[in-house]
């Protein structure tokens, strides 16, 4: 079940992280779909890294899974999860079985892998799953790893920076459904962000790669002939398709 109340305090006493107001409501949201569209350089790593932490120390034999594109990404996000487990003054050591995992002595285990989809089927009763980078994560993966939750009923996070207007992080935030809760964080909110870097970023960038990285915007590919929204809008589902005998 989703375990959210408490965890920005939980985080912040136990772990010595201090979210801000952005990170202090996913910690804390009830919801079991979670949808973060978020600028470089937020802490969406960090956070969820706290949110797998507080999960696995506070759900006895709990399983998280942690996908992210590669396997260096994924080392990451385990090295700042362990170092969390640090700080609770408990062991960091790995289950035994996995390459890239953390173990907690309530039998609870954190567990990393790469955007691999012919490497993650093993994993089942996944009670929290969480996508790093989803943008850049292959939809074959995303779909081979949403059934690990069947049993368990689990929470599913996604967190992304996005990667234009493709592949099913976009198309979860712009027709996910209501059971998805948005939680959208552009630079001028991120209070570690400031101004004049930002600027300087736009001049150097440009507008399209600008507002990609910085603002949340999903651009389209600068080799397609017709922007998605205009095709889009030229699509109608109205018309019966032709039948033939």
């Amino acid at each position: 079940m989703a375990n959210g109340a408490g965890a920005a305090e939980w985080v912040r006493e136990k772990l010595k992280f201090p979210p801000d107001a952005a990170q202090e409501r996913v910690l804390t949201t009830q919801s079991r779909r979670v949808v973060m569209n978020c600028t470089r350089q937020w802490g969406k790593s960090t956070v969820t890294a706290a949110k797998a932490v507080h999960h696995a120390n506070t759900v006895a034999g709990s399983l998280t899974l942690v996908v992210s594109p590669s396997a260096r990404q994924t080392g990451e996000f385990l090295r700042k999860a362990g170092e969390f487990v640090r700080r609770l003054k408990l062991p960091v050591k790995g289950d035994g079985d996995n390459e890239m995992s953390l173990w907690l002595p309530n039998r609870s285990r954190i567990v990393g892998v790469p955007g691999s989809e012919s490497r993650v089927r093993g994993f089942s009763a996944v009670s929290l799953l969480l996508v790093d980078e989803a943008a850049r994560v292959d939809d074959a993966m995303y779909l081979a790893v949403r059934p690990m939750l069947a049993v368990s009923n689990g929470t599913l996070w996604l967190m992304s920076t996005p990667f234009g207007k493709r592949g099913f992080f976009y198309d979860t935030w712009a027709e996910g459904g209501a059971e998805w809760e948005r939680v959208r964080v552009p630079a001028d909110e991120c209070p570690r962000i400031g101004s004049v870097f930002l600027e300087e970023e736009r001049r150097t960038m440009g507008e399209r790669w600008y507002k990609q990285e910085y603002q949340c915007e999903f651009v389209d590919s600068v080799s397609g002939i017709f922007d998605r929204d205009v095709v889009e809008r030229a699509i109608t589902r109205d018309v019966k398709p032709l039948e033939f005998d």
